[in-house]
């Protein structure tokens, strides 16, 4: 199914490596746990980031990467507190951040959140787990009162996706923007899944008016990372995006943008998933 194909698709290509050998790098894949400030860690491994707020009350997670890191993904989040995962929150649907939701639900009976359209698009896959669905879904947000923080919930327009959701944690002044950061390279942006380039740029502008020089943002993909970090992606997204934009309006064509390629300061940006040739693409046919 198309859900499951895009998560295979984006590991083998971020790694490096082919569809025959992707369990083997799933084995030998290791999560790594970071400490962000007050209740919150962030867990790195193979998919999105993982936000944890691990504390008295217990364990919330945000995202859980794919379904062959379930174990490792509990035994790296048993580090931080034993219990089981209370609340577990997918900002949206790609498989390689709501892989693990089944096994979080069966095995530790964890209460899964999401934006509506999240629940929406994963039904669709039929070879799915009903048990990988969220049971709790909304429009706009919610807030948990957690752990000593007020952790704020909430959806945004369409721009990775028209299911992403980013979440705030007030104390811990830290930001989890799930794929409306890939920090340091060119984002993906699911055109067939609802997203838009205007969108994307608008929601991390927006984003970035709730933070401060000391706030810590956990990226969707990339290392944890400042407001000046997202300023500096903003600044790629609106350049690149503006550059592509006049070039089309001018009649030029998409193969002749790709041939030119983008200005030399933003080679660093392509990476295996998302090359130079796949963000002109996708500048120019989502503008």
């Amino acid at each position: 199914m198309r859900i499951k194909l895009l998560a295979l698709l984006s590991m083998v290509s971020s790694l490096n490596v082919t569809t025959a050998n992707a369990q083997d790098a799933f084995a030998t894949a290791k999560i790594t746990a970071q400490h962000v400030s007050e209740s919150v860690h962030m867990l790195s491994g193979m998919g999105g980031n993982i936000g944890v707020s691990a504390g008295s009350d217990g364990l919330l997670v945000i995202d859980d990467q794919y379904a062959p890191m379930a174990e490792k993904i509990a035994e790296a989040v048993g580090t931080l507190d034993k219990s089981k995962i209370k609340y577990l929150i997918n900002t949206h649907y790609h498989g390689d951040h709501t892989g693990s939701n089944a096994y979080f639900k069966d095995m530790q009976d964890s209460t899964i959140f999401a934006h509506e359209n999240v629940r929406k698009r994963l039904a669709e896959d039929s070879e799915l787990s009903p048990s990988a669905l969220p049971v709790v879904t909304y429009e706009e947000g919610l807030t948990f009162h957690f752990n000593g923080e007020t952790i704020q919930v909430m959806h945004l327009p369409a721009g990775h996706t028209d299911s992403d959701s980013v979440i705030w944690f007030s104390e811990a002044n830290v930001l989890h923007a799930g794929d409306l950061f890939f920090e340091g390279r060119f984002p993906y942006i699911d055109l067939d899944g609802g997203g838009t380039v205007s969108g994307y740029i608008k929601n991390v502008q927006s984003l970035l008016t709730m933070l401060n020089s000391d706030s810590q943002i956990i990226p969707g993909h990339g290392k944890l990372a400042t407001k000046a970090d997202y300023k500096t992606a903003l600044d790629m997204l609106i350049t690149t995006a503006a550059f592509i934009k006049t070039k089309k309006n001018q009649g030029v064509s998409l193969d002749d943008l790709i041939s030119a390629g983008l200005d030399a300061k933003w080679k660093d940006w392509s990476w295996d998933f998302i090359t130079e040739e796949k963000w002109i693409t996708t500048l120019y046919n989502g503008q």
